[in-house]
């Protein structure tokens, strides 16, 4: 069995931004000062915060998180049993373009080029998202091209960002372009600024979900592969409960239910979408809800927030030691099923 961690991430830094265009050198993000654990980055009118780590509690190294010796973390990787990482950015899970579309095609060129380059020493043992400027619809369905032809499997996205959500028509390009390249979307926890706040949570990627399952945009593309990334999986009955109400909603006027919701168990399965579990997920009762060939499992290396496991993996295995989850199911979170997702 291949263990595969579905979630880590980079730290950028300066080299980063090192295949900006010479005539987009204005964009070229600045470190201003450190505040508290964070640097501030100055670009064309805009700060952005870059953590900086406390390696004690990430059990990752400045070598490691950012990419400066790709041998190093592999090294890491072998310690935690991890055969392949997906990598995914740290910069842009807070970003907010609005009113800066070049900076943003500048920015994520950029980092996509890096990345790739970092990446290929690892023997594809690491592999990354693409990070598309959301905000040039054109540019990004361009750049998803280059992205395919260079090692990503898959893209980066969140669940509300540029005014829009997951099923609007303002999508449809990047999604119809994603299932012909045979790349997942992949939605993760983070924000933009157009919603509510910029500081992300969970709910930025769970809010996703029904307008996208709704839209009937994956019943149109039948290859597209969509996940839930960073976000657990313990808000799946509650969608699914929902959705079942919503469904039935126009049946229900003066009408009691003397039996359950008719919770669609296929749902996952039939429209290709996977979700990220964690290990505080109760897998056991989740299971009941047709995710058994949808779940995957990532560390979160290199964050140290609520999300971070870096023994992910192994918990998940030691629920087949405890009688929890058959080793079958465990085989299928930790391989099968993130290898199915991302192609690899």
């Amino acid at each position: 069995m291949v263990r595969i961690d579905a979630d880590a991430h980079v730290d950028e830094v300066e080299a980063t931004w090192d295949y900006l265009d010479p005539s987009e050198a204005r964009f070229r993000p600045v470190t201003l000062e450190q505040i508290g654990r964070d640097e501030r980055w100055a670009m064309d009118g805009l700060e952005f915060r870059r953590p900086v780590r406390d390696y004690q509690r990430t059990g990752a190294t400045e070598a490691t998180s950012r990419l400066l010796d790709v041998g190093a973390r592999l090294e890491h990787l072998d310690r935690l049993r991890i055969d392949v990482q997906v990598l995914y950015p740290t910069v842009f899970i807070r970003s907010r373009f609005a009113d800066h579309e070049e900076l943003e095609v500048a920015l994520t060129r950029s980092y996509n080029r890096w990345i790739a380059s970092r990446t290929e020493e690892s023997a594809g043992r690491l592999r990354w998202v693409a990070v598309l400027p959301m905000w040039s619809m054109d540019a990004a369905v361009k750049e998803l091209q280059w992205a395919k032809d260079h090692g990503a499997c898959g893209v980066f996205k969140k669940g509300f960002e540029c005014g829009h959500a997951t099923g609007d028509a303002y999508f449809e390009p990047l999604y119809e372009a994603a299932a012909d390249l045979d790349v997942p979307i992949c939605i993760h926890t983070g924000s933009d600024g157009t919603g509510d706040s910029l500081a992300p949570t969970a709910l930025d990627a769970v809010r996703g979900f029904n307008p996208l399952v709704t839209s009937g945009v994956l019943e149109k593309l039948p290859r597209l592969r969509v996940g839930f990334i960073e976000a657990g999986a313990s808000w799946v009955p509650f969608n699914l409960t929902i959705l079942a109400a919503s469904g039935r909603r126009d049946h229900m006027q003066g009408v009691t239910l003397e039996h359950e919701l008719p919770v669609d168990l296929e749902l996952f399965r039939r429209l290709h979408i996977y979700v990220a579990c964690q290990s505080q997920d109760d897998l056991p009762y989740l299971l009941r809800y047709g995710l058994e060939d949808n779940l995957l499992v990532g560390t979160d290396y290199t964050h140290a927030d609520q999300s971070a496991e870096l023994k992910a993996l192994d918990n998940v295995e030691s629920f087949v030691e405890r009688g929890q989850i058959p080793a079958e199911v465990a085989r299928k979170i930790l391989d099968d099923n993130p290898r199915r997702f991302y192609g690899l």
